[in-house]
């Protein structure tokens, strides 16, 4: 973790302008305080970019950016379509110009965030072509990397910033940090995915998996679903592991909106 710390530091004080990129369905678990404090104690311009911003609705992200935009400018982003990614551009001019001081020469963009918050598909997007490497499977930035955007823009790729005391699987599961292969309770994790979907978006839960939910609980949903994707062990019962290994995978792969 001291390495991590360091590397938030270093990048922190090269760059003229930094983004803290978060995930639109978990904006205030996706903030990292202290990133931003040091941020804030150098002294550097910071503009807070929502990714993924097509799952959630735009009321959502409207009231998400009512709270956060008393921090920082904030820019809705969506790598799928590249919505939101000249107006990022933009951004990063401005606040170089008026908050750095810096006019007609290139501008040092800092990318931070946690894992798989789609930190170099935001600069691919800015970019408008591949050059920052991506992969669906987090952490696949290894270390830092330096991408070129034309126009008077450099970034500088990071890996995730994790929190230094995250220990949370459950939420690291719905954040994306960890996929199904290095989850330990995948069944844990799929009932709050479940929980969150009831919550927020049950229509868009019952549309996806074609099933309807009355007062069942996010465990009797889960056995909804497994038995809607015929995941069925040989007595009949739910599987329910292979059932929560699809509920994670279509979440993480951004297939449930809430």
């Amino acid at each position: 973790m001291a390495s991590y710390k360091a590397l938030v530091r270093d990048v922190i004080k090269k760059a003229d302008v930094l983004l803290e990129v978060i995930d639109a369905r978990f904006p205030d678990e996706t903030l990292n305080s202290e990133v931003e404090r040091e941020i804030i104690r150098l002294n550097k311009p910071f503009i807070i970019v929502i990714n993924k911003s097509d799952l959630v609705s735009r009321e959502k992200l409207e009231k998400t950016k009512a709270r956060l935009s008393k921090t920082a400018p904030v820019i809705f982003v969506s790598s799928k379509d590249r919505s939101g990614t000249t107006m990022l551009r933009h951004q990063i001019l401005a606040s170089a110009a008026i908050k750095a001081g810096i006019k007609g020469q290139d501008v040092m963009v800092g990318t931070l965030g946690y894992p798989n918050v789609g930190k170099s598909s935001v600069i691919n997007g800015v970019t408008g072509r591949h050059r920052a490497s991506t992969s669906p499977v987090s952490g696949h930035t290894k270390g830092v990397q330096h991408v070129g955007a034309g126009s008077r823009i450099m970034f500088i790729d990071t890996p995730g910033v994790i929190p230094f005391d995250e220990k949370d699987e459950y939420l690291q599961g719905l954040l994306g940090i960890k996929d199904t292969t290095h989850l330990k309770d995948k069944i844990g994790v799929a009932l709050k995915i479940i929980e969150k979907m009831l919550a927020e978006n049950k229509v868009a839960l019952e549309s996806f998996y074609s099933i309807k939910i009355e007062n069942e609980t996010s465990y009797d949903a889960l056995e909804l679903i497994g038995k809607q994707c015929n995941f069925l062990q040989k007595k009949g019962e739910v599987d329910e592991t292979r059932t929560a290994t699809r509920i994670i995978n279509d979440w993480q792969n951004g297939l449930l909106l809430t």
